[in-house]
């Protein structure tokens, strides 16, 4: 059984495939967690199933993508337990494809915003309280495409995500005065539910992305939340300003 150490994690857009693997791998490291999401039933659910494993855990159902709400919401929290250790910017997303041509706004604005504006708004939130933590520490995701420019279609996810792997650095000279780290990952081709269409669809196709990653499979959500525990340990306290790849070796390709 888990025992909550004092230490308060929250974990934007936990309700479910990594980002609920790194709740729970959180809250066996004794973290009291505080999954976030926007699906109020399948947040509470997760709190029962890591409540049942004795993690200490809670709820708060808010969208990233909303200043206020996300504002108003992280500072609740720090208000309620005096401080903020760890940050997990985990919510995000492709929100759909589109090439530049036809792109609307209101699309570019959207990924844009469930990526890049999210971690702005929690970080801002969360950074009065993380100074009072203890090995306080931003943890973002990233990806190939910030690097790659992504897929046909998939060109402004790239760029969100580009302006992620510097948000980062750039938090990370910022906050190294007040000793708080920011890092992030950078997942690989993971087996979770952000892939089930084509999973059920074209199993063929989904089975053949392992031949492109050197280790020959597709990574798992643990893969991930193992490395995010790292970084939030004392085990990483001299890392700032860091990406780690976690893909296999997918991004040197084969």
């Amino acid at each position: 059984m888990s025992k909550s150490n004092g230490k308060i994690a929250i974990i934007t857009g936990a309700t479910g495939g990594i980002g609920f693997s790194v709740a729970q791998r959180l809250g066996r490291d004794g973290f009291r967690v505080i999954l976030n999401g926007i699906h109020d039933d399948e947040g509470a659910k997760r709190v029962e199933e890591l409540k049942a494993e004795g993690i200490t855990a809670e709820y708060i159902g808010f969208d990233v993508t909303k200043e206020d709400a996300v504002t108003s919401n992280i500072q609740e929290i720090g208000n309620k337990y005096g401080k903020i250790d760890v940050l997990v910017n985990n919510a995000g997303g492709l929100g759909g494809r589109s090439r530049f041509e036809e792109m609307t706004t209101e699309f570019y604005r959207f990924v844009m915003a469930l990526n890049l504006d999210s971690v702005f708004f929690a970080s801002r939130a969360a950074i009065p309280f993380l100074k009072k933590g203890d090995n306080a520490t931003i943890i973002n995701y990233t990806s190939n495409a910030g690097w790659n420019a992504g897929g046909p279609g998939a060109g402004i996810y790239g760029t969100s995500k580009a302006g992620v792997h510097t948000i980062t650095r750039a938090l990370a000279k910022d906050l190294a005065e007040y000793g708080i780290r920011v890092n992030a990952v950078s997942p690989g081709t993971i087996d979770t539910p952000f892939h089930a269409q084509i999973k059920s669809t074209k199993p063929e196709v989904f089975a053949s992305w392992a031949n492109n990653i050197m280790l020959g499979r597709l990574g798992k959500p643990e893969d991930v939340a193992g490395v995010v525990s790292f970084l939030a340990s004392k085990d990483a306290a001299f890392l700032t300003a860091e990406t780690i790849q976690v893909g296999g070796g997918q991004a040197l390709g084969i």
